[in-house]
């Protein structure tokens, strides 16, 4: 995250679409906060109270020095340490192209969260496809890592992640519907909006976008 000249930091463009889908007051849980500048916003913006979990012993230092109450954990390993609907709300930001075992976190994230809301980089943005077109893994905001070096290990376009949605729907745990909106290409990072229907393991699925 870059800091402008006059030293506050730069809003990544999610932070707004996600804050605007929390809930006043609401009691979130941060999944891979990092800094913790989204919890911050998220509090700052819509009152929110909550935590954050993050592995890297200089995010979890950085998160406390936000002011950001953040448990140092491997998400890996699940949530098994959160009851049933123990928050209103689970956001999983820019993180779920470094999970090994998704299915089983976004189970968990609907199981420990009313709502869930995830975010993550576009493959399908047109100019990580133009990039690729010309021969290159993509560069860009959202994806900042060289190819060799990149701590991503499922990238996946919208497209992508609806046909999960639809493979879930077809589950008999699962009941998924799905929105989505504007032109595939244009949509740099795509947001996953989930709402719990009656029980954790049913949910509504919306799209919303952040446009470059």
């Amino acid at each position: 995250m870059s800091t402008p000249a006059n030293g506050t930091r730069a809003l990544r463009a999610d932070f707004t679409i996600i804050a605007g889908m929390v809930g006043p007051g609401a009691r979130v849980l941060d999944l891979g906060c990092g800094d913790g500048s989204l919890l911050n916003f998220i509090a700052r913006e819509r009152g929110a109270v909550g935590y954050g979990i993050e592995i890297d012993d200089a995010n979890v230092l950085a998160a406390v020095s936000n002011g950001v109450n953040v448990l140092q954990g491997n998400l890996e390993r699940g949530l098994a340490s959160f009851a049933d609907t123990s928050f209103d709300t689970v956001v999983l930001s820019q993180t779920l192209q470094a999970m090994r075992n998704i299915e089983a976190l976004l189970h968990d994230m609907v199981r420990v969260g009313r709502e869930a809301i995830v975010s993550f980089p576009n493959f399908r943005y047109e100019p990580h496809f133009r990039q690729l077109e010309n021969g290159h893994m993509p560069v860009s905001e959202t994806l900042p890592y060289q190819w060799h070096n990149t701590p991503n290990v499922h990238l996946c376009t919208l497209a992508d992640f609806e046909d999960l949605s639809i493979t879930w729907a077809s589950g008999s745990s699962s009941v998924l519907r799905w929105r989505r909106g504007g032109r595939l290409q244009s949509i740099r990072t795509s947001i996953v909006n989930w709402r719990s229907i009656g029980c954790a393991t049913r949910a509504r699925a919306n799209s919303r976008s952040a446009r470059a």
